[in-house]
């Protein structure tokens, strides 16, 4: 049986905003083994032109996605959500092996089970280069940015 990961379902707009926070910071760790526990076991995502499905496809995706996405860096902001449904807008940064700076935004849709684990992601994401110069997005998010819409330029 599944160990829950609180916040669960249904959720509200506090709770809702800290399962996409929880989210944030775990990607941001870049950790593939810790990122995957938040999803069950059987998970379906897109991502872009990507589909995975599983934890252990998960594993290897983000394995291979910060192999290329350098120096990753994330925030995620709630956009919507409705029982056991968020929506959330997000935007990262990350340079290529060639050393150029990119800034990537992007919309998911997540879909959870009873236990708070999320089952469906379906990431639609868009790259911009950027400067380094131009970088907006330095680490994980401090405490005195928690709770605060990320400007979208």
């Amino acid at each position: 049986m599944p160990e829950d990961r609180p916040p669960l379902p249904p959720f509200t707009r506090e709770s809702a905003a800290r399962k996409v926070q929880a989210a944030e910071d775990a990607w941001n760790t870049r950790d593939p083994h810790k990122v995957a526990l938040a999803y069950s076991e059987d998970s379906v995502w897109r991502n872009r032109d990507t589909f995975v499905t599983g934890r252990a496809e998960i594993v290897a995706f983000l394995t291979a996605k910060w192999e290329r996405e350098l120096d990753y860096a994330l925030r995620k902001d709630l956009w919507a959500f409705e029982d056991d449904r968020i929506a959330v807008r997000f935007q990262y940064e990350s340079r290529d092996t060639r050393g150029q700076w990119w800034r990537s935004y992007g919309n998911e849709l997540w879909e959870f089970d009873a236990h708070g684990l999320m089952t469906r992601r379906e990431a639609s994401i868009n790259d911009v280069p950027v400067e380094e110069g131009e970088r907006r997005i330095h680490g994980p998010r401090p405490e005195s940015e928690r709770g605060r819409t990320f400007p979208l330029r």
